[in-house]
């Protein structure tokens, strides 16, 4: 079992898509490990996308980040990250297929509903950047739904 972050970015939250992304997820067999609402500080933003901190755009991306809260899941299953990273689409929603979240819901590159960990040993890092330990949960099904 791996698991990976996501974040359910401000259009995804202005849009009202939150339940339907977690419906993809879920039926896809992910399990929900942890789940959290919150807005992005500065800090944050600056901390996660250090790799574009000094690019002209980022304020931009700042300031989308930051136009509502966002949702922080990390969600687990076999090989999580490439999964939810096809589950996803590619990052530019144009370029994604319809049946893909970004390509159902998405509108460029950064209007794109999530941030997805692009790798294990990112998902580890973005995990520890969002959650406490004690907020990432493990649990066997024990009750079924009809």
């Amino acid at each position: 079992m791996q698991t990976t972050l996501i974040l359910l970015k401000p259009d995804c939250v202005a849009g009202r898509k939150v339940g339907e992304v977690l419906k993809r997820f879920e039926a896809a067999g992910f399990q929900i490990r942890g789940c959290k609402m919150f807005t992005a500080t500065k800090e944050l933003l600056r901390e996660h996308y250090s790799h574009i901190a000094d690019k002209p755009f980022f304020p931009e991306v700042e300031t989308f980040m930051q136009s509502t809260p966002v949702v922080a899941l990390a969600l687990a299953g076999e090989n999580a990250v490439e999964k939810v990273r096809a589950l996803l689409g590619p990052t530019d929603s144009k370029k994604a297929e319809k049946g893909t979240i970004r390509g159902d819901f998405g509108v460029d590159v950064m209007v794109n509903m999530t941030h997805a960990s692009d790798s294990a040993e990112n998902a580890e890092i973005e995990l520890k950047r969002f959650f406490k330990p004690e907020e990432l949960f493990s649990y066997e099904m024990r009750y079924t739904t009809k």
